[in-house]
């Protein structure tokens, strides 16, 4: 049995890895081209991947192929009809990173709301070296209790932000994007009241037709100007020169994203120019990627193997 993994580097190198040679031989890759594919796969009965194209170019002349397992919930890379046609089994991994982009979704959230930006500035430039009081004002912020939380998409992880923002007091309502998730402890909304009276605004959609730049320049003029926007579900969900724009004239007070339209960020990416991180805090796409949700993706991964293979 051989094993091989395309793109090992997109899990992180410090995820032990040894128990799949339990499996048989596992050969890894850091990257791969749908060049280099090819060559890489002719022999192999699984193959792991997270972004790879697996299609009739990149799979023709792997003949022993059995499993593809995506370390990741979505599944866009694969041709799932040429799979099907080759009678070659499929798997994705869902849920492993819930409590993750639930932290993560907090952790952009209280760095703008408090203007944690500023005052570590403050006080890493010597400014409160003997400053003349032992409280500095100059950037006003409010305690969360109290306050409106609109939830964008009500999966799994959208309840869970749900939850802990009414630990924090928040007031939580939310707009369904599929129309399929509902939930009674929470006010089910339409998407203009949700921006019109929200305090926050989290984004935990997946990317679909319905919700292909769902949020633009009219969504986001209906936001209050002191509204934050989160975004840790995809990235073409916001139309971001239409965010640029809101940022630099003050439509809303700022964003906190995870995810962009192109990954990594391209050069002409119009967020690019704003460098108050007062208004904008974009990380590179690691909400999902505390070390035990990666652990347990690939514990996923490993019993998908394992399970295919008993049958």
């Amino acid at each position: 049995m051989k094993i091989v993994f395309l793109d090992r580097k997109t899990i992180g190198e410090d995820i032990d890895l040894t128990k799949f040679h339990a499996f048989g031989d596992l050969v890894e890759y850091d990257f791969s081209t749908s060049q280099e594919i090819p060559a890489r796969i002719e022999d192999a009965d699984i193959i792991i991947t997270n972004k790879c194209n697996m299609n009739e170019e990149t799979l023709a002349g792997a003949k022993n192929l059995k499993l593809i397992c995506v370390t990741a919930t979505g599944t866009n890379n694969l041709d799932k009809e040429y799979l099907e046609k080759r009678k070659i089994a499929w798997r994705n991994v869902a849920g492993y990173s819930t409590e993750t982009v639930a932290q993560h979704t907090f952790a952009l959230l209280f760095y703008l709301y408090e203007n944690l930006a500023y005052y570590d500035a403050y006080v890493k430039e010597e400014k409160y070296v003997n400053d003349k009081m032992f409280t500095h004002f100059a950037k006003s912020f409010h305690q969360l209790a109290g306050k409106t939380w609109g939830i964008i998409g009500l999966g799994a992880i959208g309840k869970r932000v749900a939850e802990i923002a009414s630990v924090f007091g928040c007031k939580v309502q939310y707009f369904s994007t599929s129309g399929r998730n509902h939930d009674s402890q929470y006010q089910e909304v339409d998407l203009q009241t949700l921006l019109k009276t929200s305090d926050i605004v989290s984004i935990h959609a997946p990317l679909t037709d319905d919700t292909l730049h769902l949020i633009g320049e009219k969504e986001l003029s209906q936001m209050k100007e002191s509204a934050i926007l989160i975004n840790v579900g995809r990235g073409p969900i916001i139309v971001e020169k239409d965010l640029a724009d809101a940022l630099d004239r003050g439509i809303i007070a700022a964003a906190g994203i995870d995810v962009l339209d192109t990954e990594p960020m391209s050069e002409d990416n119009p967020l690019r120019h704003i460098k108050d991180s007062t208004k904008l805090l974009i990380t590179p796409h690691i909400a999902w990627a505390s070390v035990e949700a990666r652990v347990r993706l690939m514990d996923i991964i490993y019993g998908q193997i394992k399970e295919f293979l008993e049958k």
